[in-house]
């Protein structure tokens, strides 16, 4: 290694840091204090661990943990989007790309591309770890809201049928995981923290 890419790596770990004064509009467990996106992928990483035997196919845990550590850095740039925002599409942008080549072009070249291609295979979502890494994205704001009386879905006043189209993420990850979900999202209904619109009357 050449002692240039110690300075290159030092100055990405200190980029990196304003990832902690990002927040997210999802609230911590119980608790009414914004989430930052680096706890946000800190629990990520950990659910991960505690859950991967879950993934219904054989999954690379490291590579996993990879993109879940750095799926949100972007955003130190970007800024975070909520994911029920009704003007600002939650799918990669060219802001976000840029945003990607600037952060992880700190870095020496060849963990430059390899921290480049293992966020756009999560933002592609394709290949088996991105759809558990994914999975877990989408399911820990849900235990999040579920805790919270409601949390963001009942301060936006997001219905039942938006959470359950966004959530179905965390199907193509786990079946197990999305039997929960499911259950869990069921429950809310009921509990009257989710609102759950009546079907639409023909006339």
């Amino acid at each position: 290694m050449q002692p240039e890419d110690l300075l290159k790596q030092v100055a990405f770990i200190k980029e990196i840091d304003k990832l902690k004064t990002i927040q997210r509009r999802t609230k911590l467990f119980h608790s009414d204090r914004p989430e930052n996106d680096a706890e946000h992928s800190w629990h990520l990483a950990m659910m991960t661990i505690v859950l991967a035997e879950h993934a219904d196919k054989p999954i690379d845990v490291l590579k996993v943990l990879k993109m879940v550590l750095i799926h949100d850095l972007v955003e130190i740039d970007a800024g975070d989007t909520f994911l029920y925002d009704a003007e600002k599409d939650h799918t990669n942008t060219e802001e976000e790309l840029l945003a990607a080549q600037r952060i992880f072009g700190l870095l020496p070249a060849a963990q430059a591309a390899e921290f480049i291609a293992i966020w756009q295979e999560f933002e592609d979502g394709q290949t088996d770890e991105a759809k558990f890494a994914r999975a877990m994205d989408r399911f820990e704001p849900l235990l999040q809201n579920s805790s919270n009386n409601g949390g963001t879905w009942a301060e936006f006043n997001v219905p039942f049928e938006k959470v359950y189209e966004k959530k179905k993420a965390i199907r193509k990850g786990s079946a197990s995981l999305w039997q929960y979900a499911e259950n869990l999202l069921k429950e809310s209904v009921e509990r009257g923290i989710l609102r759950k619109d009546p079907p639409a009357q023909n006339d």
